[in-house]
């Protein structure tokens, strides 16, 4: 299943600071730790838009339409309920930048489309965290990489298969969504796109 899209508008935040770090659902009684490393090993996310460590293009960041990367995701663990997406910038020179949070998505979804609506929640039970900002300019949704001129930043996006739904509402932080992770995360991928302006 995919989610539907619609266009964004521009808009430039940033998250600050130490966070929990994500630990990994407890095994099942009579599983092996060997197949929750698996579990790591084959989940994978991707985009048509850029290679893995490679140039995000200029229309998905704030000198282009800063729309939203299209996504495609694959080897979600059996028993996950929920899937959670959070990209961030860690080379932002006052701290990590909070771009896009995102949780509650369904399991048995496999992407997202670009352009991927600014919308608070949806009828899947899919629901934005905040992307922070300076003051009054924190919003829901993706918001694309616009670093300061003349350094390169990498741009992560995490992808988290989780044992439950979140059950947060709209507007959760990304602290309150990693605190509320701890434990059940079933497996995890990663993907990481560059830009400098």
């Amino acid at each position: 299943m995919t989610l539907s899209a619609s266009s964004l508008t521009l808009i430039i935040c940033a998250a600050s600071a130490a966070l929990p770090a994500v630990t990994l659902a407890a095994p099942a009684a009579g599983s092996k730790s060997s197949a929750r490393k698996e579990s790591l090993k084959t989940m994978e996310l991707k985009s048509p838009a850029f290679e893995n460590n490679g140039p995000i293009p200029k229309a998905h960041t704030c000198s282009g339409e800063d729309l939203s990367p299209a996504l495609a995701w694959s080897g979600v663990p059996k028993g996950a309920k929920s899937l959670a997406l959070i990209m961030d910038d860690p080379d932002a020179p006052v701290g990590t930048w909070v771009h896009w949070v995102l949780y509650d998505l369904p399991a048995d979804s496999t992407g997202l489309p670009q352009g991927f609506p600014r919308t608070e929640a949806f009828p899947d039970g899919s629901r934005h965290g905040l992307c922070w900002g300076v003051e009054e300019f924190s919003r829901v949704g993706y918001n694309g990489p616009c670093p300061p001129p003349g350094k390169q930043h990498r741009y992560e996006f995490k992808l988290y298969a989780l044992k439950e739904p979140l059950g947060l509402p709209p507007k959760a932080t990304k602290a309150e969504v990693l605190k509320a992770m701890e434990g059940r995360v079933l497996g995890q991928a990663r993907l990481i796109g560059t830009f400098k302006r």
